[in-house]
């Protein structure tokens, strides 16, 4: 039986690292050093990694070591990976790009964090964000400014944005994220990786709440992979999904198959305009490229569904969620409503999630934007007087939050895939949005579309 081998550090992937690290092929210290040299090297100029921990990561590639010689066996045993800084891990101080949280040292892992140790991972360290994690640029008054890898003059994204440029970089095979707005999908799509949005509430949020708080999670809010590949983001999900605390007594996940195993037996919704946003001319070229190459290979494509929900009044309930939540812990900004007013927002939410689910019976999949631009260059000044030029026209800059906002409002799993590059080389990405806890079926399609 041929062994996996790593001939190339910065582009293997984590099952490929953990089958070779199971195979015997290298060695868990081995891989850590490997990882530290690429960030002590690269990570000047684009500041990634702003949280290290390299002294108890060796240490724990040694232990795993120990435990591949013994004959132990775990999906990402000796893998080294980084997390998004707003998650918990014990002993290490979390901010969440904040001043006011001072140097809270948090004092136990994040669920997720502590799956992906039990698994097996190596966590090197956390990744920048922006303050609150509140923005698509990641810079922050104590890290400061995280820069894409394909372009430093260019922001990765945010609120993962140190996250994208990591793994983009080749600094580590897997990282973990969050995201309410596009804080998973956008930096992916600005880095050229892959990201998956859960669905909502399918893995547990606790440990990743403002320094010192522990309470209920957010609505709206999801934590999850972000990878080189889908395989990889498909093996996180499976490590990190599930119920967590009281919940686990009683319930479990048993998440459907996917849909299809073939792109011939798809049917695909593309959405390539908005009507309270503009998109960007090389993103809708790059999904009408894609339109094609799905049909040529047997998809059945549509690019407009009277079952689809209004997406102007979609995004105002969305708004009137995301900024109430958005809120909590500081003074009320614009758009922060009453309890009443909260509460039939919710209603409204499940009136559109309804209306996804009826699409969800006549589609497998929706494909759109994760934003109306490729990664656009650094920017100054607060977030509502911000502007972006797209196609020669001046437009809001808080108006592409109607990309995100779709799946994040009807609790929807959506994938992030690049799909093409700008004629300047930029990465330029997609979303693939499913059906509510078919995340396996995201998964699965854009496996597919990775070969097209």
């Amino acid at each position: 039986m041929t062994k996996t081998r790593i001939d190339d550090y910065a582009s293997a992937g984590a099952g490929q690292m953990a089958a070779a690290l199971a195979d015997r092929t290298v060695g868990a210290v081995e891989l850590f050093d490997a990882a530290v040299q690429r960030i002590e090297s690269l990570d000047g100029p684009i500041n990634a990694v702003v949280v290290r921990d390299f002294e108890r990561a060796r240490l724990a590639a040694r232990a795993a070591d120990a435990a591949l010689a013994r004959g132990e066996r775990r999906p990402l045993l000796g893998v080294p990976m980084t997390v998004k800084e707003a998650f918990n891990v014990a002993g290490l101080r979390t901010t969440w790009g904040s001043e006011a949280f001072g140097e809270w040292i948090a004092p136990a892992d994040a669920t997720a964090v502590a799956r992906l140790k039990a698994a097996g991972a190596v966590i090197l360290g956390k990744t920048n964000v922006p303050p609150f994690l509140s923005d698509w640029q990641s810079i922050n008054p104590i890290y400061g400014r995280t820069s894409n890898p394909h372009d430093l003059s260019r922001t990765p994204g945010g609120s993962s944005g140190g996250s994208a440029a990591a793994l983009a970089s080749g600094m580590v095979p897997l990282e973990f994220g969050s995201d309410i707005g596009g804080s998973i999908r956008v930096p992916s799509a600005f880095c050229g990786v892959y990201g998956h949005k859960p669905s909502y509430d399918l893995v547990p949020q606790r440990g990743h709440a403002p320094p010192g708080t522990d309470g209920v999670g957010p609505a709206l809010n999801v934590v999850g992979p972000m990878a080189r590949s889908v395989a990889d983001l498909a093996l996180a999900l499976e490590i990190v999904a599930g119920p967590a605390d009281a919940e686990a007594t009683g319930y479990q996940v048993r998440l459907p198959a996917p849909r299809h195993g073939r792109l011939a037996d798809f049917r695909v919704l593309i959405l390539a305009e908005h009507p309270l946003a503009a998109v960007d001319g090389e993103v809708r070229a790059a999904l009408h490229g894609l339109a094609g190459r799905l049909e040529s290979a047997g998809a059945r494509v549509d690019h407009v569904s009277d079952l689809l929900p209004d997406l102007g009044v979609a995004h105002g309930v969305y708004l009137a969620i995301l900024m109430t939540v958005m809120s909590r812990g500081g003074p009320p900004p614009p758009g922060v409503i009453d309890a009443h007013a909260y509460l039939n927002a919710l209603d409204g939410q499940l009136a559109i999630r309804r209306l996804w689910a009826r699409l969800f019976e006549a589609f497998d999949v929706v494909i759109a934007p994760c934003l109306g631009v490729p990664a656009f260059e650094h920017k100054d000044g607060d977030w509502g007087g911000r502007t972006l030029i797209i196609d020669g026209q001046v437009t809001p800059f808080a108006s592409q939050l109607v990309w995100p906002g779709m799946a994040t409002l009807a609790n929807l799993p959506a994938t992030a895939v690049p799909v093409g590059a700008t004629a300047g080389g930029l990465p330029i990405g997609a979303q693939i949005i499913g059906p509510y806890l078919e995340d396996r079926t995201c998964l699965a399609f854009a496996g597919l579309i990775a070969g097209l």
